[in-house]
């Protein structure tokens, strides 16, 4: 039961994480879901969970895809993690180079 409250809250943190990086308030989140202006709040407060379709529409929200919301949420910190979440942070420029970077130390 323990490890599926980390989980809730994995999930309350990176919807804050991500919220306060898109610069908007839980408020106004909720409001542009089409949810009472309190919609967000309940679930990072860890009063209530959105459901697997209301997810989505929080996934959609952030422009992403469902693997790029949850990558970097494990339990543990790996390097995979730390670089997956750098990667999110490039401009498709720079992922170019990463991409050309990784095929040279991948050759064989």
């Amino acid at each position: 039961m323990e490890m599926k409250a980390d989980y809730e809250k994995l999930l309350r943190d990176r919807i804050t994480q991500l919220r306060v990086k898109k610069n908007v308030s839980e408020h106004r989140m909720s409001l542009d879901l089409g949810k009472s202006g309190s919609y967000i709040r309940g679930i990072t407060s860890g009063t209530a969970l959105p459901s697997v379709k209301e997810l989505f529409n929080i996934i959609s929200y952030f422009d992403m895809s469902p693997a790029e919301f949850f990558n970097g949420m494990e339990m543990t910190a790996s390097p995979r993690a730390a670089v997956i979440e750098q990667l999110l942070s490039l401009n498709e420029s720079e992922l170019v180079k990463v991409s050309q970077f990784i095929s040279w130390i991948t050759k064989e």
